[in-house]
């Protein structure tokens, strides 16, 4: 991981009113975008970063009022090359010509990006603890990121479905990451994959879901993936696998089940339809000597998208396990 950043005073931020979330701002933080609530708790008790996942960025305001009206100040980040920082101006963004969105040939350079923002949310809330809430890759990327900062990272972590094994048999592991170690050296652009995302087009409001967001960020016909990005998942997956040693206390939630992502699954609303739950069972006490387990019955792969029921069951847990586990862990 990068050195820790300097860090000015918060206000030198470039605060901006939302272009995406009423109620919220927004401001550049290096390549990475910085989102806040427009307000506060008036005497917060801990403050929270969240971190989105492939093709995806942060849309979820319900979580964010979740996390306000429990106490906590919520903040996200939009990493480099995803979501509002692709709104930007490339060289405003320090994108370079011709990276597609999402790419990156290690977890190591988004690593930077949770510094930067876990700073600023320091220097803007000083005294508070932060927690780290993350999703999918995110959830990979702040593993990783958290155990290689130790105690300089975050006070606690939540992952939420988090990538942590690729799909298929054990024999298929192998040989995709033998090929992937190949072909993402000679042909880093390569896509190695593309299909449609039905879970992204279900939950859409114009097709029926409950939910809105960009289709230009989060986009229903899918981000290809390329070789090179694959294969520095599967770096920090198999690192992963041998045992990480984050510090503070690690929540792992997860859907009672997973199912293909195909409109004709009747579970498509109650299942993960993007990872296997069972690899996430499997490997989320390798995370660190603290990791506590939750299974949300009738989850969808982000869980704060689920129907009425499992959402708030996950929100609940969610807030719990902060006002409990938070306070505990020293400043």
């Amino acid at each position: 991981m990068p050195a820790l950043p300097d860090v000015p005073p918060p206000d030198e931020l470039a605060w901006e009113p939302d272009p995406l979330l009423d109620g919220f701002v927004s401001a550049p933080l290096g390549p990475a975008t910085l989102v806040r609530r427009a307000g506060r708790p008036s005497a917060p008790r801990g403050a929270v970063l969240h971190v989105h996942g492939y093709n995806d960025y942060f849309f979820q305001d319900h979580l964010a009022d979740a996390l306000h009206e429990a106490g906590y100040a919520f903040y996200a980040v939009d990493l480099r090359r995803a979501g509002r920082s692709l709104l930007r101006p490339a060289d405003d963004a320090g994108a370079e010509a011709g990276i597609p969105p999402h790419f990156t040939t290690s977890l190591q350079e988004l690593g930077g990006d949770l510094d930067a923002a876990l700073a600023r949310v320091h220097a803007a809330e000083p005294g508070l603890r932060v927690a780290v809430h993350a999703h999918s890759t995110g959830a990979l990327t702040t593993s990783m990121w958290s155990h290689a900062r130790g105690a300089n990272g975050p006070d606690a972590v939540v992952l939420n479905s988090p990538f942590l094994d690729l799909a298929g048999s054990w024999l298929s592991r192998q040989v995709n990451t033998g090929v992937l170690g190949v072909l993402g050296r000679l042909r880093p652009l390569a896509v190695v994959s593309t299909h449609p995302s039905v879970y992204a087009t279900y939950q859409h409001v114009d097709n029926g879901g409950r939910w809105w967001f960009d289709t230009d960020l989060k986009k229903p016909e899918g981000q290809p993936v390329r070789a090179a990005w694959l294969r520095a998942v599967r770096r920090a997956q198999l690192r992963l696998a041998r045992g990480l040693d984050i510090p503070g206390p690690v929540l792992v939630a997860r859907a009672a089940s997973s199912g293909p992502d195909s409109p004709d699954n009747p579970g498509l609303d109650r299942q993960d339809t993007v990872l296997d739950t069972r690899q996430i069972a499997r490997l989320a006490p390798r995370l660190g000597p603290d990791v506590t387990q939750v299974v949300v019955d009738g989850g969808v792969h982000d869980l704060t998208l689920s129907a009425d029921g499992p959402r708030q069951e996950y929100l609940g847990t969610l807030v719990r396990f902060l006002d409990d586990r938070l306070p505990a862990v020293a400043a």
